[in-house]
């Protein structure tokens, strides 16, 4: 709601009418109620005028209305927009909900100029996302469905594609002979935030891994697509997974923060991990030998999304020993996947003064430096115009999510050592040494330059 407000208000939505539905028994009101509720709390800032003429464009029918009173309602709505109207149906389920909601939608008559947009996770396992695939399969055709992962709607994460295709700086670059190994790191320092029923059948690996982390790290790892549409981007990011190697159980640690079990709705004898962190490769001829280390959690001691690529050391060193040179590991370009979408070059230059001392400096970037911030969309709302334009670049295609499901088979299938670790650290001493003799990004040894920095 929040999303569809903003880019409303920003003109750049075409006319729409939203009708919602679920199990509960909610009139127009107070289905507008529930979204002011959620653009206030959730949104970019508003007033209560403003909202209104978004308020007017919704409407409500409960699930008990049946097949007929949903397609009457959507019927009553597409006769204010006009004939030429389309029809995009969001799934806010789970995934145990979704053949139930796939149905009523064909029973309804609502297929034809439709298109649908299903949240994650999609699936928890191989069989159940080809399952979910299936029943998707026999109401919509796979170019009507769009599998959204809010991740790769973010500035920065598109940003990479920007970074290494348009700059000739980059792109020659962007490979086994020069980098090193690659970091995905999504600390979150929340905990389960009321959603422990949810959490105890998913876990950090079937909540992250598999739905951001990996399709995060399709668009680091991809060839150059032939054009800049949908079909060549979802095709390079397909040909990334079948690369995939099968993640090794021995190359995951998994954790649970202390006081996990004690949460509201958790089984005092929980083995849901909520830490991960893992070794992953992609076996080409691009990225053969380069290790892609992943990691996320709850109750961590920040909350970040950084993808940190390590370029390798200069093969012989010319400086003195006592210089510095390299005693503060790899360079590194890092992007920052949050709203700042800030992006950041470390290397080692000259220490004023005498002598030939090193030290390691940095170049970055941002967004609300370059006077852009305000142009930003939210990763919801450039995915929800996208679906409305039909554009599924940004989408994950069925065989891409059953890759992984695949690669993930023997991951989650070994109940691997659950490692204790207290909330507010970095996750368990294990995740150090998976990386060893390397060491994680975060927490940084700078900080990010702030606005106030670059004006002062």
């Amino acid at each position: 709601m929040p999303g569809l407000l903003d880019i409303s208000s920003r003109g750049l939505a075409p006319d729409f009418e939203v009708v919602g539905t679920s199990l509960e028994s909610l009139g127009d009101e107070a289905f507008r109620e529930l979204a002011w509720t959620a653009c206030e709390s959730f949104g970019r800032p508003t007033n209560r005028s403003a909202f209104e003429d978004f308020a007017s464009r919704l409407t409500y029918v409960g699930e008990d209305a049946g097949a007929r009173g949903l397609a009457t309602a959507v019927t009553n709505a597409e006769s204010r927009l006009g004939a030429r109207s389309r029809r995009l149906h969001y799934l806010s389920v789970p995934p145990t909900a979704a053949e139930a909601v796939v149905t009523r939608i064909a029973q309804a008559g609502l297929v034809e100029r439709s298109r649908v947009i299903v949240e994650k996770p999609f699936g928890v396992d191989l069989e159940t996302a080809r399952h979910l695939n299936a029943v998707l399969h026999r109401v919509f055709a796979e170019e009507q469905i769009f599998r959204i992962d809010h991740f790769l709607g973010k500035e920065a994460a598109q940003n990479i594609l920007a970074l290494r295709f348009a700059n000739g700086l980059f792109e020659p670059i962007w490979n086994r002979n020069h980098i090193e190994h690659v970091q995905i790191d999504v600390p979150e320092s929340i905990g389960l935030e009321g959603r422990a029923a949810f959490y105890e059948g998913t876990g950090a690996y079937r909540d992250m891994v598999v739905t951001h982390l990996l399709q995060v790290l399709a668009f680091i790892a991809m060839e150059p697509p032939d054009a800049l549409t949908p079909g060549s981007i979802s095709a390079e990011k397909d040909k990334v997974f079948r690369s995939l190697r099968p993640i090794d159980p021995a190359e995951v640690i998994r954790g649970q923060y202390d006081g996990y079990r004690a949460e509201p709705g958790v089984h005092p004898a929980s083995k849901t991990e909520t830490f991960v962190a893992l070794r992953c490769a992609v076996d080409n001829w691009r990225w053969s030998g380069v290790p892609f280390y992943l990691r996320t959690g709850k109750r961590l001691a920040d909350k970040a999304r950084i993808i940190s690529i390590a370029f390798r050391e200069p093969p012989k060193s010319m400086f003195p020993v006592g210089s510095g040179a390299g005693q503060y590991g790899p360079d590194h370009l890092t992007f920052d996947l949050d709203e700042a979408a800030r992006l950041s070059l470390s290397f080692y230059g000259k220490r004023p003064g005498p002598g030939m001392e090193l030290e390691k400096l940095s170049m970055q970037f941002s967004i609300e430096e370059a006077g852009r911030g305000s142009e930003v969309l939210e990763a919801y709302e450039r995915l929800i115009l996208d679906a409305l334009a039909g554009d599924s670049t940004l989408f994950t295609t069925s065989e891409g999510i059953e890759r992984l499901w695949a690669v993930s088979d023997s991951a989650l299938a070994s109940q691997s050592t659950l490692h204790s670790y207290p909330p507010g650290s970095w996750g368990p001493d294990q995740a150090h040494a998976l990386i060893a003799p390397r060491s994680w990004r975060l927490p940084f040894a700078r900080s990010w330059r702030s606005a106030e920095m670059v004006g002062a």
